[in-house]
């Protein structure tokens, strides 16, 4: 039988059984193969092999810790910030993730991986040398290669971020930010803006798709149109101070964003128009980086609880390594919204009578 003619993704993990049934052996011998190749015959041995290979099969994390002493080690791939990103999400996460790895008697091994999207050649490395007992993965996203391989591979992983498409596998956690968007609009609403924006990344991030569903969900919850009142962008502060002019052009009294680095365009459209952020335009981001608090003026956020996201990272990882067979477990955690300046707190008077939306729900 050829490489090609089984399909390991449509037929689930690849296991040490059908391993053994591929290279007409006992599963004991293909187990000998892997840990104890010494102890059979050179042809067997290669027959087996063969069949590892042929069938992309990796013997389980958990299963070898339980016959060897566990490397202690968590893998975990690092991508380059983007050029122009004020939000270090992804350090609060990794120092928060190494909190409690360390607690829990374990270390974090960076590895480099490229810009774009997910590779797989730093996992397949560091497999190939068994110098893991895990990953924890990061920047899910939609046809991410990632989770499936290792799945395939009986590799235990947990994702800080959900698959957002195709067939659901393994353990993740992650943060519901339509809630925070949508606790964002619900407090302008009760400041009395009625011209509510929402400033998003391009449409298909799964990140940014669910931000701006939250937006979208509390405006017509109130009644408030959303037609002509949202805008694109990639994360860049001079690419988000372009998209979001029409907006406030249109009239827009408050913009909600999908992200800090957004909002800091949004803060420079503001001024050129001759306008003050927070005075005349209330300005949300997202990720309450710590750049926030040093603009002026400081910039309310919507806050993402790292520390726990962290915490239960290892947590599901640690079970998964326990129990392989164990049903996923997912966790989506509630953000907090952080009001500074850039909202102020006294109900907005909105000008030049009703605003076409209509009525605000009070």
């Amino acid at each position: 039988m050829s490489r090609t003619s089984r399909s390991p993704s449509a037929q689930g993990p690849v296991t040490l059984a059908m391993v053994a049934r591929r290279a007409g052996v006992s599963p004991q011998t293909v187990s000998n193969a892997l840990n104890s190749p010494d102890l059979l015959r050179p042809e067997t041995l290669e027959r087996v092999r063969r069949a590892v290979d042929e069938m992309g099969y990796r013997p389980s994390r958990a299963a070898q810790a339980l016959r060897t002493r566990s490397s202690k080690l968590i893998g975990y791939g690092i991508q380059p910030a983007p050029r122009g990103a004020t939000a270090p999400v992804m350090d609060r996460f990794l120092h928060a993730l190494s909190q409690a790895a360390d607690t829990a008697g374990y270390r974090i091994l960076l590895f480099a991986s490229p810009p774009g999207e997910p590779a797989l050649d730093g996992y397949e490395e560091l497999l190939g040398r068994h110098e893991v007992d895990g990953f924890v993965l990061s920047g899910t996203a939609r046809r991410d290669p990632r989770q499936a391989w290792l799945a395939q591979r009986g590799v235990p992983f947990v994702g800080f971020g959900r698959m957002w498409s195709g067939r659901p596998i393994g353990d993740w956690v992650d943060v519901d930010g339509a809630s925070g968007t949508d606790a964002a609009v619900e407090h302008l609403v009760g400041l009395g803006h009625r011209r509510i924006a929402f400033l998003g990344w391009p449409r298909g991030s799964g990140v940014g798709d669910d931000r701006a569903e939250g937006w979208q969900r509390a405006m017509r919850r109130h009644g408030l149109a959303t037609r002509g009142r949202r805008a694109h962008s990639v994360d860049d502060i001079g690419a988000a101070h372009d998209a979001v002019k029409p907006l406030l052009e249109a009239g827009a009294t408050a913009v909600v964003t999908a992200s800090d680095t957004l909002a800091m365009g949004c803060y420079d459209a503001v001024r050129e128009r001759g306008a003050a952020p927070g005075r005349d335009v209330a300005v949300i981001g997202f990720d309450d980086s710590p750049t926030t608090a040093l603009v002026s003026p400081a910039l309310s956020s919507v806050d993402q609880p790292l520390e726990a996201i962290g915490r239960e990272c290892l947590r599901l990882l640690l079970a998964r390594m326990a129990d392989p067979a164990a049903p996923p477990e997912r966790v989506l955690l509630k953000p907090s919204l952080i009001l500074r300046d850039s909202v102020p707190d006294t109900e907005h008077a909105e000008h030049a009578g009703p605003a076409p939306d209509g009525p605000v729900a009070r």
